[in-house]
């Protein structure tokens, strides 16, 4: 099932802000060892660990939304629910962060 963030960014604005979610992500929960592979411009493959299984997944960038599926083995759907929601955070505080440089003319927002 695929859990989708919508957004009113360009294509460029949403991949930059879910590649900063994601950095974020890694140095919040190093310890799951998340990591983020674009495979083209739309798509990307993710995953992380958790107890010593790793879990599997992608990220798709459609104009005006970002799609987020993960494949999570029967015995950590339990977990699931949680990583989607921890990545949809990381995600739409970026999304807004975008939008702020956007309103400020490009400038950096911290």
């Amino acid at each position: 099932m695929k859990h989708t963030i919508e957004h009113d960014l360009s294509d460029s604005e949403a991949k930059l802000a879910t590649e900063r979610a994601i950095a974020q992500y890694r140095q919040r929960y190093a310890e799951y060892e998340p990591f983020l592979v674009w495979r083209d411009e739309r798509r990307a493959e993710l995953g992380f660990s958790v107890k010593g299984v790793k879990l599997k997944g992608s990220m798709e960038l459609r104009p005006g939304a970002v799609d987020v599926d993960l494949d999570v083995p029967l015995l950590m759907r339990p977990f699931k629910g949680v990583a989607i929601a921890a990545i949809d955070k990381e995600v739409r505080h970026f999304i807004e962060q975008a939008k702020r440089e956007r309103a400020q003319g490009g400038g950096k927002a911290t």
